[in-house]
């Protein structure tokens, strides 16, 4: 998995104004969950620094440098402005090389499905899995292979399975399926009458 690194400074003031102060200063207010042994920590970091991590689909293990004290990290929550879309708040959690952590990780298909070439239209219905595996076995995203999926098929979360890491979607939630497209059931219609 692709590490991001990220400097923050530790904060002391709290509250409404405070995180008003900082998103003035052109900071983001933000936490560590389980980031020592007091609990969580606190800081800011520059907007324009976490821009690249926040917009885009690819997940990071986060390097984070918060004075003297280095940790991993992940992102578990990013709030937006309802309106203006700035980034108000971001909680991340601490990666611990012995602890598994639960991630969503981004989904690739590869192949050309069966059904494709059938004339359907393959479409992808879950874009990223919740995944739980220690943070040196996190891939970058999760490959698929749809070469054997017909028209009219679709492959569920509970028929993938990875190295090294649980899948926790739900077993029946669907990743990727072929529909018939109005010319695969024209097609398929001709070849039935062909047929008789």
């Amino acid at each position: 998995m692709k590490s991001f690194e990220l400097k923050g400074e530790v904060r002391d003031n709290f509250g409404k104004k405070a995180a008003v102060a900082f998103r003035n200063e052109g900071l983001v207010p933000c936490v560590v969950y389980g980031g020592s042994d007091a609990g969580n920590t606190n800081f800011v970091v520059k907007a324009s620094e976490v821009r690249k991590l926040i917009y885009t689909p690819e997940v990071f293990i986060v390097n984070l440098t918060l004075g003297d004290n280095k940790m991993m990290a992940i992102l578990k929550e990013v709030q937006f402005h309802p309106v203006s879309d700035d980034i108000l708040h971001i909680d991340f959690l601490h990666v611990f090389p012995e602890v598994p952590v639960v991630i969503d990780i981004p989904v690739r298909l590869t192949g050309l499905a069966e059904g494709v070439r059938a004339g359907g239209k393959l479409s992808l219905d879950s874009r990223k899995l919740k995944v739980r595996a220690l943070h040196d076995k996190l891939p970058e995203e999760l490959v698929v292979n749809v070469e054997k999926l017909g028209l009219g098929k679709s492959i569920q979360v509970g028929e993938l399975s990875f190295e090294g890491l649980e899948l926790l979607s739900p077993k029946n939630a669907v990743v990727c399926r072929v529909q018939l497209t109005r010319a695969a059931r024209g097609a398929a219609a001709a070849a039935a009458a062909a047929a008789k």
